[in-house]
């Protein structure tokens, strides 16, 4: 039975996702479990598996933010009717009527159903990136095509399917058929050179492009295979550059976490005009209050400075806010995110009413949201709702460091690596434990004797944590 594939509600909060990235490509078969496609959120990227079995007939919406709920795609068996479940207008728009920036590209269904695709003169790439449909990519891979060799006529210079089965049959532009390697067609982009414009009777080889580089005329196919040394100095240089440069870089694309993080972290340098404070302390009392618990629980250090930071906040609730236009929102709770490195990027879980909370539930709740993390198990209702951030860098010997704030809070928390360090204490030099905290504020909400003040009250908490109690 054909289904209709919608985005999901992954969380309470959820309202609408940003659909990413496709794994499978229209008329591909999909197999109950398979990852269909990923789904970034305001934290965190989803990958969204297949409920049912069949084949991927209609992908909706290739790219681009709807709301929950919404149609994706529709898996049915091969000669099944789909009719029923095809939208009445365009079938990549949202709701709201009008198709995001970001969904360029987007099938449209015409009455029979083929698929058309809007055309528009651009390049096909963009940064190296080249830009094409699924179905466009599974099309030259089924012919044989170089997409490098392709102009796109889609949205912004996107390669529709359209596109490669019209250079497929006759070539470029519609002019006669242009046979070339793959090799040749990446060496021909790099000096910028226009297949089109090679003569030769066969395929054109890298060589070929080489030997138009440097001034040769049309080859015949036998020619081909003696140009190289027609290569002028000019040339020369121009492929040794080329080569050089092709060996001395990989080109690996962004997951879909490393987007969100690149797009989330650079908003936040876009927005808020940041200062960062760093300040010592003394860990000696931490470490000894650590060793008095130990026998009963395993506390980390990361565990105490939320408890005092919950304590601090509620004393210094400019550090405890979130902008909104003209408005500094206040919050009278405090949740404390807690930044976890995994392997691919960074999430934030969020320890929800800390400063309710003793120092043995904060420690069991953040245990349980670091393995959440790992596991990819966290849900985005762990992800968001955050009022201040923490990031420890304290384990990779970090001794100092700006941390970037996480929109939409005010204020991030750096903790650096404890290094023992000579101070002068009434005029005699002892060693002591020191940890650098840097703390990054919004100076929009967060003056500087605000934060001064902030981080003086953070530093009286460690150095003497029986303050906690009062």
């Amino acid at each position: 039975m054909a289904e209709l594939v919608v985005l999901p509600k992954l969380g309470l909060t959820m309202t609408e996702g940003t659909v990413s990235n496709w794994r499978k490509a229209k008329g591909d078969r999909v197999e109950q479990g398979d990852i269909l496609f990923d789904v970034e959120t305001d934290k965190i990227s989803n990958e969204i598996e297949a409920k049912t079995s069949g084949v991927l007939r209609e992908i909706l919406v290739e790219e681009g933010t709807v709301e929950v709920f919404h149609p994706l795609a529709i898996i049915a068996d091969a000669g099944e009717d789909i009719s029923a479940l095809l939208p009445a207008g365009a079938a990549g728009q949202p709701a709201g009527g009008e198709l995001p920036s970001s969904a360029a590209g987007a099938s449209v269904l015409d009455a029979s159903g083929e698929e058309e695709e809007t055309a528009q003169d651009g390049p096909a790439a963009h940064g190296g990136r080249i830009k094409a449909s699924p179905l466009a990519r599974r099309t030259a891979k089924e012919r044989g095509v170089e997409l490098s060799a392709v102009k796109g006529t889609g949205p912004k210079g996107r390669i529709t399917d359209s596109d490669v089965r019209r250079y497929a049959e006759s070539g470029k532009d519609g002019s006669p058929k242009v046979r070339i390697s793959p090799a040749a067609a990446k060496e021909a982009a790099a000096l910028g050179i226009n297949p089109a414009d090679i003569h030769k009777d066969g395929r054109i080889m890298k060589e070929d492009v080489r030997s138009w580089a440097a001034g040769g005329e049309a080859l015949s196919q036998n020619e081909g295979q003696s140009s190289a040394s027609a290569f002028g100095a000019r040339s020369a240089a121009a492929i040794r550059n080329a080569d050089t440069e092709e060996q001395a870089v990989s080109r690996v694309p962004m997951s879909a976490m490393r987007r969100v993080i690149a797009k989330r972290m650079r908003e936040s340098v876009d927005i808020s005009p940041s200062v960062t404070y760093n300040m010592r302390v003394d860990t000696s009392a931490l470490a000894a209050l650590r060793r008095q618990l130990q026998d009963s629980r395993k506390i980390t250090y990361t565990d105490l400075l939320v408890a005092i930071a919950a304590k601090a906040l509620l004393e210094h609730p400019l550090l405890n806010c979130s902008i909104e236009g003209n408005d500094l929102v206040i919050h009278k709770a405090v949740h404390i995110g807690v930044a976890v490195g995994l392997e691919g990027g960074l999430v934030v879980p969020v320890v929800r009413n800390a400063h309710l909370k003793g120092l043995g539930e904060i420690s069991d709740e953040v245990r349980l949201l670091a393995a959440g993390a790992r596991n990819n198990t966290l849900t985005p209702g762990d992800m968001t709702g955050g009022t201040f951030t923490i990031t420890n860098l304290g384990m990779y010997g970090m001794e100092s460091f700006s941390p970037i704030i996480n929109q939409p809070e005010v204020a991030i928390l750096g903790v650096s690596a404890i290094v023992d360090t000579p101070v002068a204490v009434n005029g005699e030099v002892v060693v002591k434990p020191l940890m650098n905290l840097s703390l990054t504020a919004d100076h929009r909400a967060v003056d500087g004797a605000v934060a001064a003040q902030f981080m003086q009250r953070i530093k009286a908490y460690a150095e003497n944590p029986a303050l906690l109690l009062l």
